[in-house]
């Protein structure tokens, strides 16, 4: 059975590097019906916070990614990780190392002096000596010393590194605590994972994994690193290009669905598949299929996408999403009407909720450069014959209303803006926005003539 994992450190927010890797993980699970799990890699017990967990569970109930059971927690591992450290030493393939920290630094000031690469020598690997006073010794594992360590990953194919750049790493620290690759290999092994997915900024501790896993006899699993988001400089994605909460997006107005297709085309593609929903991306999702390089971070991309899954979802749904954007038209007589006219225009939720305010608010105050732009001297009577007609005109349905502005333009003879301009402002306080003919129909004959009137007595003052 396919068995994957997601596994963060709660020392801050899911951010979408995190939720992408995540999300290939959880689509190669699922493809396969088999499980997806989650760890909590919380042994950083001084940088754990309780709210970065709470924020990293809220973000996959959000997007809507369940996984299997129970989340693990490393940190209530510690006895199992001190049982493994145990058998290690008993069996001979890790040791006590007792060099001081001033030994290290000149140990690695030495080597940097010769142009080599700093590592640990292995001065204690062998050591049956007395040990030396008033040093807590680290453990460190006994790393190969010749050969290639070799893997293959589903992204970028096989991988040798030769053994002398991996040394005998630190697995305990002094006081015992376990370090991250000695902990992980366990882990991994002990869930049962058989597909390990994650970014590869992890590439280079699969070796010492490796070793672990060979040490501890452990069945090694396949390995899938994945490239790096950039920005759309091609260069590290920061905070400000987009690397932020995953919950922000959420608060930013962007629909869940949107984000998981967005993410699923960066670094993966089928042909020249733009839109998948998640039954699609879980058919035809492959890890073998994930790009080698880096993709790019692309809003005007993420911003279409969520354009489209705004368009094409159910109102009742859309008009349940907006309440929590100040905007409650579940029970609106004009629901259908108001979302028509305004969801062309909103590419996000936060963007839709202000179309939909700006029609349903009256103007409380009218811009003086679009007043003055839209205002002539014979527009309060331009706007007198519109309500006129308005009152006498049978309206039922949009186009009826456009009709009304056709017959003002004939019969005072001028041109559609002479009427279409200064309607806008008055209806709305602004020079843009939906249709005036489906603005009008969402706020009827009455209100249309009240806010109509309001301006002319301004203009009038």
């Amino acid at each position: 059975m396919i068995t994957t994992r997601f596994a963060p450190s709660p020392t801050g927010y899911l951010h979408i590097g995190g939720l992408r890797t995540s999300l290939f993980s959880w689509l190669w699970a699922r493809k396969n019906e088999g499980q997806f799990l989650l760890r909590i890699e919380d042994t950083d017990l001084a940088r754990n916070s309780e709210d970065a967990v709470a924020a990293i569970l809220k973000a996959f109930d959000w997007v809507g990614m369940s996984y299997d059971g129970e989340a693990l927690f490393q940190s209530k591992r510690f006895d199992v990780y001190a049982k493994y450290i145990e058998q290690l030493l008993e069996e001979g393939k890790a040791y006590k190392c007792y060099m001081s920290k001033d030994e290290l630094t000149a140990l690695r000031e030495e080597q940097m002096a010769k142009g080599e690469r700093t590592r640990y020598d292995g001065r204690y690997r062998d050591f049956t000596g007395t040990p030396p006073e008033g040093v807590e010794p680290v453990i460190r594992i006994k790393a190969p010393q010749e050969g290639m360590i070799t893997f293959n990953d589903g992204v970028k194919g096989e991988i040798n590194i030769a053994a002398s750049e991996v040394d005998d790493f630190v697995i305990a620290r002094a006081g015992g605590v376990p370090t991250y690759n000695f902990v992980v290999a366990i882990d991994d092994a002990q869930m049962g994972l058989t597909d390990v997915i994650r970014g590869d900024d992890h590439l280079y501790n699969t070796p010492k994994q490796l070793v672990v896993y060979e040490a501890l006899g452990f069945k090694i699993p396949n390995f899938y690193h994945v490239a790096m988001i950039n920005n759309e400089q091609g260069k590290k994605l920061s905070k400000r290009d987009g690397a932020t909460d995953v919950m922000e997006y959420k608060t930013l107005g962007y629909l869940p669905e949107a984000l998981l297709n967005f993410l699923v085309r960066l670094g993966w593609s089928h042909g020249d598949q733009e839109i998948f929903s998640v039954e699609e991306m879980i058919e035809l999702f492959d890890p073998k299929d994930i790009n080698k390089s880096s993709s790019n971070y692309n809003l005007d991309k993420l911003l279409w996408l969520n354009a489209h899954y705004i368009k094409n979802m159910e109102h009742d749904k859309l008009a349940e999403l907006l309440v929590e954007y100040g905007v409650d038209i579940r029970t609106h007589e004009k629901k259908d009407l108001i979302l028509n006219a305004t969801k062309e225009r909103g590419k996000t939720l936060v963007e839709l909720a202000s179309q939909i305010n700006l029609i349903l608010n009256a103007p409380t105050e009218y811009n003086a450069k679009n007043f003055k732009k839209a205002f002539k001297e014979d527009t309060p009577e331009i706007l007198n014959t519109f309500m006129n007609l308005l009152k006498e005109a049978e309206l039922n349905e949009v186009a009826d209303y456009h009709k009304v502005m056709e017959a003002v333009v004939e019969q005072k003879e001028i041109g559609f803006g002479k009427i279409g301009m200064p309607l806008r402002v008055v209806l709305l306080g602004s020079m843009t926005g939906s249709g005036l003919d489906e603005i009008m129909a969402i706020l009827g004959v009455d209100e249309t003539i009240k806010r109509i009137n309001r301006a002319i007595e301004l203009i009038n003052a």
